[in-house]
């Protein structure tokens, strides 16, 4: 099969929607598919052998963060040239509510459409007064999904119709056989994020560390991310700034290492997450897991079986709880082994198989289908009716 991708958002600059589209391209290429992604990125940027360049993007704020987008008459001229060149069996559209390459594909395109729905925030005033320049792109699209049932509630609230919830994909096997590294292990507290973007929550977690080092002052946080390193300790006692280790950006392969080798994951993150795909390859390496109570999160780790919540922003219950978990190994344990169970739903062996069936009855091939069905599988992908 021919796959096209499009992923809105810059491939330079590490996000959830672009390790989604990468991964997913990979895996569908490892089934012997033919795949290409467009996507933005820098003139300098290296790219895979799948990738298109779409052109430079720009920041634009959105969902409580600020997204690297590509949109403009330029932009256009190369998204159609993409989509005709490509002569793609399905098109697969990530984020196609952002004004950004995803909803000019939408518009250039003549096939099937498989959309992705990536976003959850419920009040959204500019997706509501978008609608109705967004509708007539959005109706060619054949097939919708969402990453989770709160992205699949933002899509069903702003723009109607219905989608199939299939979630984020992860390697689980590529953490689980991370080799741990000597120096981050022995009392430590991993976090993953950018620094410098506050529904991150990095802020709550730095509020909570010197109540954690009063009851465990061998402890110490190690931060990986890109941001202003000064800026977020600055408010710490020298004691406390000296537990905190920067990492910087770290690779995919040492993310996975940094996983393995700490006590205790912990995801602070304030608000904005429809998934949380940081909780899933925490669980993949066998991170015992604590993080804020958002619905995302509680949903990611089975209401709490895979993974402790503690309530969202809450600086002192995240200390206690922190506090709680170090102070014991057994139940770390318990969550590791609960976590390595659950987290087999979200490899990409299952996920990868569920939004094939989505594409394969989008295609031409579907139509050769009983109608009675045909209806069926409609319904359950949420397909755009005849």
């Amino acid at each position: 099969m021919r796959i096209g991708i499009v992923c809105p958002y810059s491939w330079d600059v590490p996000g959830g929607v672009q390790f989604h589209v990468r991964d997913l391209a990979e895996h569908l290429h490892r089934l012997g598919h033919e795949v290409s992604v467009l996507a933005p990125s820098d003139d300098e940027t290296p790219l895979p052998p799948y990738v298109v360049s779409a052109g430079r993007a720009v920041p634009v704020p959105y969902n409580g963060s600020v997204a690297r987008l590509n949109f403009g008459f330029l932009s256009a001229a190369r998204v159609r040239r993409w989509v005709h060149d490509g002569r793609f069996d399905v098109l697969h559209i990530h984020e196609p509510a952002t004004p950004s390459l995803a909803l000019l594909t939408c518009w250039a395109a003549q096939g099937p459409i498989v959309a992705t729905f990536h976003t959850s925030n419920p009040r959204s005033r500019a997706m509501i007064a978008a609608y109705p320049i967004l509708q007539p792109a959005l109706e060619k699209i054949s097939a919708r999904i969402a990453v989770s049932e709160y992205a699949r509630r933002t899509f069903v609230e702003h723009l109607g119709g219905d989608a199939v919830v299939i979630p984020n994909g992860v390697d689980v096997d590529f953490f689980a056989r991370a080799e741990p590294k000597a120096e981050w292990q022995g009392g430590t507290i991993g976090f993953i994020g950018r620094i410098d973007e506050p529904r991150k929550g990095l802020p709550v977690l730095m509020k909570a560390l010197p109540r954690i080092l009063e009851s465990l002052p061998g402890t110490r946080l190690l931060v990986a991310g890109r941001g202003d390193e000064e800026e977020a300790v600055e408010y710490l006692p020298e004691h406390v700034r000296e537990r905190v280790e920067f990492l910087g950006m770290v690779s995919d392969e040492d993310k996975a290492r940094l996983l393995r080798s700490v006590d205790l994951y912990v995801a602070p993150n304030t608000g904005g997450e429809s998934f949380g795909i940081i909780l899933v390859e925490a669980m993949s390496s066998g991170a015992p897991v604590l993080a804020s109570d958002l619905d995302a999160f509680a949903q990611v780790l089975d209401g709490g079986e895979a993974g402790e919540l503690f309530p969202n922003e809450d600086a002192d219950a995240l200390a206690d709880a922190a506090v709680r978990l170090l102070s014991d190994p057994e139940r770390r344990e318990r969550l590791r082994e609960y976590g390595s169970r659950h987290v087999r739903r979200f490899d990409w062996s299952t996920v990868g198989a569920d939004i094939l069936a989505v594409y394969e009855t989008v295609t031409d091939g579907a139509a050769a289908v009983a109608p009675d069905e045909r209806i069926g599988l409609r319904a359950r992908f949420g397909l755009a009716r005849d």
